[in-house]
């Protein structure tokens, strides 16, 4: 299995450090070539405006957007969360717009806003271990999105047929228990293929 990690800027690293943890092959993706023969794709927290400038930039948008779009599985984290999202409050922009949710970026506040915390989330556990920073999360959802999770009334994990999207960092913890959940979608849609 190879999962391609957008690695422009963020905490990509720290994806790539679990998913070798996991036995995983992961890519760095900083180009075009690099989505090729790869199984899963994680988009990380970092800056969603700079990601989402920078898949164009460098030409990947297309071919990102087609292979989501196509069904291979992806999970965002934080800023990767927004890029997904058809719609950001008060905000016109659309990235990749391939999941039916709205989020409000930097829904807690700014740096001070950063926050730790446990939650269940449903299908993969209970005290799943959670860090914000700066993080979004879902105002709204249409009715082809599960949600996995609420924290304080907001929605902060989700899910719509391929597409996995947590508001919050599972790879700044030790908690491997949501990497695992997506390597499990990347394995059913590989046998589903």
């Amino acid at each position: 299995m190879v999962i391609g990690v957008l690695a422009m800027q963020g905490a990509y690293e720290e994806h790539i450090n679990i998913l070798q943890d996991l036995d995983v092959s992961p890519v760095e993706i900083r180009n075009k070539n690099d989505l090729q023969n790869i199984d899963g794709i994680i988009i990380p927290g970092g800056e969603s405006t700079t990601m989402g400038k920078l898949i164009r930039t460098l030409d990947i948008y297309d071919d990102l957007k087609e292979k989501i779009e196509s069904g291979m599985p992806v999970w965002g984290t934080c800023a990767g969360m927004i890029l997904l999202a058809k719609s950001i409050c008060n905000d016109d922009t659309v990235h990749l717009g391939t999941m039916d949710i709205e989020v409000k970026r930097n829904a807690y506040g700014r740096q001070l806003g950063s926050f730790n915390t446990k939650s269940n989330v449903k299908g993969i556990g209970e005290d799943i271990e959670m860090v914000f920073i700066r993080a979004p999360y879902i105002e709204n959802v249409d009715d082809n999105v599960e949600v996995l999770s609420v924290v304080d009334n907001n929605i902060v994990a989700a899910k719509e047929n391929n597409m996995l999207v947590t508001s919050f960092h599972p790879e700044l913890t030790s908690d491997y228990r949501v990497h695992k959940y997506f390597l499990k979608m990347v394995e059913e849609n590989n046998k589903g293929s």
